[in-house]
Parts: structure tokens; C-alpha cells; sequence
């Protein structure tokens, strides 16, 4: 069985001692523990753009009946660029866990990560929405439990990007 380079050498694993974690591993473990860190200060990054997202849509209501839609569009587009940028980094590193730190388990998490970071971005987006026609229609019972039903489906994908990040910690 093939171990990791060391200093340059390949070092079989039957040639390392078991008692004490070889250099390789403890490295390897540091990376993937600064690789987590990373993931973490991504997500601290993910909660603010969410934060200005949803700030910015409650000044665009606040705006009713004669929208600012421009400026709003302007903040869709930053936030947009925002997320994009927050997703092509989370993918690098499920990359290098993936391909080289042969952590496949946590590049796993990591894809599931984001496919309910793109399911709570895009009720998000439906919630806004469905906000607006309950605003500029309040007598139409169909918005209100539109936007009921999208806080609720909200609310269990943010609970299950928690379950993820808490199964990384360990």
C-alpha cells in the first residue's frame, strides 16, 4: 500500500510506525482542518450576503406602490455574484479533500452543502416574491399561505444545512 510523500519520497505505509500519527496524517490533518476553517468563514460570508439580501428586499417593499426596482435588480445581481463566488470556493475544496486529501466522506458533505445552499437561495428567492403579492394583494388568501408554506420549506432546508455543518465538525 502507497503512504505519502515525505520529503519528496514516497513512504509505504507498512513501513510507518502505528503507534504515534506519521507527519503525513498530522499534515493531512492540518490541511483538512484549514480546509474547514475556510468552509466556515464561507459560510459566515453566505449568512451576511443573506443578511444584505434580505435587508435590501425589505427597503424595495418599503418602497411599494412605486418599487425601486432598478436598484433592487442591482442588488439581485451583487448578491448573485456574491453567491457564485462563495460556491465556486466551497467546490474547490470539496475538490482537494476529494483529490488530494482522499477525503471523499467530507467532499460528499460538502456537495450537499451546496445543493441545499442552492434550494434555501432559490426559496429565498420565491419567498420575495410571494411576499410582494402578499403586500400588493392582501385580500388574496393564496399569497399569505404561499409565503406560509415557503418559511416553513425554508426553514427545514436551513435546519438541514445545520445538520451538515454539524456532522463536519466532528
Amino acid at each position: 500500500s502507497v503512504g505519502c510523500r515525505a520529503g519528496g519520497t514516497v513512504v509505504p505505509r507498512r513501513h510507518r510506525p502505528t503507534p504515534s500519527p506519521s507527519p503525513c496524517h498530522r499534515q493531512t490533518g492540518e490541511a483538512v482542518n484549514v480546509l474547514l476553517q475556510r468552509l466556515q468563514a464561507l459560510q459566515g460570508e453566505r449568512a451576511e450576503a443573506y443578511r444584505l439580501f434580505e435587508e435590501g428586499h425589505r427597503a424595495y417593499l418599503s418602497s411599494a406602490p412605486h418599487y425601486d426596482f432598478p436598484r433592487y435588480r442591482q442588488l439581485v445581481h451583487e448578491i448573485t455574484l456574491a453567491f457564485n463566488g462563495i460556491s465556486r470556493e466551497v467546490l474547490r475544496i470539496a475538490g482537494r479533500l476529494r483529490d488530494e486529501l482522499a477525503r471523499p466522506d467530507l467532499a460528499q458533505h460538502l456537495a450537499r452543502l451546496q445543493e441545499r445552499e442552492q434550494e434555501k437561495l432559490q426559496l429565498t428567492a420565491q419567498l420575495q416574491l410571494a411576499r410582494q403579492q402578499a403586500q400588493d394583494q392582501p385580500d388574496v388568501d393564496a399569497h399569505q399561505q404561499e409565503v406560509r408554506e415557503l418559511k416553513h420549506k425554508l426553514i427545514k432546508t436551513i435546519e438541514a444545512i445545520s445538520e451538515i455543518l454539524q456532522d463536519l465538525k466532528y
